[in-house]
């Protein structure tokens, strides 16, 4: 999860991003005095976001197992994050040695820290690129030379499409990228939601003010509709669009959620392009 903004405001600057937030919400150590600020207003008023966002990372794993099981070798990750344990070239090429990975973020921190990581890896890359210019991600050199696109597709957004605001445009940016896909590629998608009585009113106020105060990208959770919508033209895979835990869960893990999966507070889901 990650920013979407601008990126105008200078680095040394260091204002929060959601990507690092994100960071520190997980215990990472890739995070800035501004971020831990920022995240921890948030958590004043709702401390289960840590656990959501550990549940969007096992939801994460998940589905790119899933599709590795079905032959998928390719994947766009756009508004990956600062790298932790579990990353979608680890996951993936655990099963498929030379499956190819693209990491896509604004933050230039979490794009230097994953072409670090992925240091002697010919199979996986990052590159920054913002969300909101999907063309551009599409036609990006290290995207070309990487990713055959005559060949299925898995494009991640998990958890990164509830910082665009505008419903229009997040339909807009998944139908471009649609656009560039043959039949048995794969989006992957979790989005906040403000379905069910997730989120406390005073609760989602807070957090609103908080993120558009305190880093560049506002949060816009959506309904149900509103995120089956962002599969227009994909084929929703067993078990459909459901709260993130609900996904194919693993037997043997650990739910935090268990007795209730909507307070995770994502719905998740998997569409095929047939």
């Amino acid at each position: 999860m990650t920013t979407v903004g601008n990126g105008s405001q200078g680095a040394h600057q260091k204002p929060a991003t959601a990507a690092r937030m994100y960071d520190y919400y997980l215990g990472g150590i890739h995070n800035f005095p501004a971020d831990q600020e920022a995240a921890k207003a948030v958590l004043l008023y709702s401390p289960v976001i840590r656990a959501s966002v550990r549940a969007n990372r096992a939801f994460l794993g998940r589905a790119v197992r899933y599709l590795t099981s079905i032959g998928v070798r390719q994947f766009l990750d756009i508004g990956s994050g600062i790298p932790t344990e579990g990353n979608v070239h680890q996951i993936a090429q655990a099963d498929i040695p030379d499956a190819r990975v693209v990491y896509v973020d604004i933050d230039p921190e979490a794009v230097a820290e994953s072409i670090e990581l992925l240091e002697g890896n010919p199979f996986a890359t990052a590159i920054r690129a913002n969300a909101r210019a999907p063309q551009e991600i599409l036609d990006h050199p290290q995207v070309r030379k990487m990713i055959d696109f005559d060949q299925p597709v898995a494009v991640l957004l998990v958890a990164i499409m509830h910082f665009v605001e505008d419903n229009d445009e997040a339909r807009d940016i998944v139908a471009k990228l649609r656009a560039s896909l043959v039949p048995g590629s794969h989006l992957v998608l979790a989005h906040a939601t403000v379905d069910e009585q997730v989120f406390d009113p005073a609760w989602l106020k807070h957090t609103k003010e908080v993120y558009k105060r305190q880093t560049t990208t506002p949060l816009t959770p959506r309904t149900k509709d509103d995120v089956t919508r962002l599969f227009d033209g994909f084929e929703l895979v067993e078990p459909g669009l459901v709260w993130q835990t609900l996904w194919r869960p693993d037997p043997d893990a650990v739910d935090e959620f268990k007795e209730e999966p909507h307070k995770s507070g994502l719905y998740a889901g998997v569409g095929r392009l047939a």
